[in-house]
Order: structure tokens, then sequence, then C-alpha cells
């Protein structure tokens, strides 16, 4: 993806325990896509969830799933994205998978801290370093307070 814009979001939606070949299933994804020069891909796992089958998936304490629900996010033209549904389709054996309109406003690297300051703060930076002074940051917290680990002693048998 070149520059902000008109863009297509696609979303694969299916259970942490789903597999492409020996390879978990959103591991092999997110591979495929870098393979295939996609803008990104982002992988989220959820505490709760239920699909097609009505059955929750739950990451409780007492009850450990397995299965849990997972997401994968990739965000590129649509060009990229209708090259890499068929690709997509030979993966997933069984899951949701959507495509929405998305709009970009910003990809690639932010502006630098430089640029976003404005020029009396950068000159007030350039006077305090030229100063050989730096303000302290102000100590916050038990650290300020003189609050310490207690020191371990040795423990004899």
């Amino acid at each position: 993806m070149q520059r902000p814009g008109d863009a297509i979001l696609l979303r694969i939606f299916f259970g942490e325990g789903e597999r492409c070949g020996h390879r978990p299933l959103h591991e092999a994804v997110v591979l495929k896509a870098r393979e295939m020069h996609l803008a990104g891909a982002t992988v989220l796992r959820a505490p709760l969830g239920f699909g097609r089958s009505s059955r929750l998936h739950s990451a409780k304490i007492l009850r450990l799933s397995e299965d849990l629900p997972m997401v994968i996010e990739i965000v590129d033209s649509e060009e990229k994205i209708d090259a890499f549904l068929p690709v997509l389709d030979g993966m997933i054996g069984s899951g949701l998978v959507t495509l929405e309109k998305v709009k970009v406003l910003q990809y690639g690297p932010s502006p630098s801290a430089a640029e976003a300051r404005p020029p009396e703060a950068e000159a007030a930076a350039t006077a305090a370093a030229s100063a050989g002074r730096r303000k302290a940051a102000p100590r916050a917290g038990w650290l300020s307070r003189g609050w310490r680990f207690p020191r371990r002693r040795p423990e004899f048998s």
C-alpha cells in the first residue's frame, strides 16, 4: 500500500485450535500475507466468544479453553486483498471471513518529534542544551518517598 486513501479490511475469525498443515492457522496466514507483500497483519486473541455452534469459548481461570476466539486483520488495497483471497481459501477449514471498505488516514512512520514541535519549543530546547543543563524530571511514586525494597538476608539451614 503506497499512501493513505481507500482500502479494504480483511477480517478472519476462527478458533485458536485451527491449523494449516503443521502450523497454527494464525501463524500460517500472517507468514503468507508477508510473503505476498501485504501492508500488514495483526492477530488478536479474544477472551470470550462463540461461533456457529453457539458454544462459548472462554479464558476463565477455572476453565482454561484451548480454543479461544482469534481474529486476523489485514488492511491493503483492493487488488492485493483480492489476490490473497484464493490463497486464504485454501488455508482455512472453518471460520468467518469478512471484507469492509476503510479509509486509511496514515500509513508509515509518524512525523518526528522535531517536526511536530512548535518553533518556540525547539528554540527553548536548543537553548537548554547549549547551556549544558537538563531539567530533572520530577520524582513520583513510592521511590520518591524514600521507600526501598527490603534487602534479603541469607537464609541458613
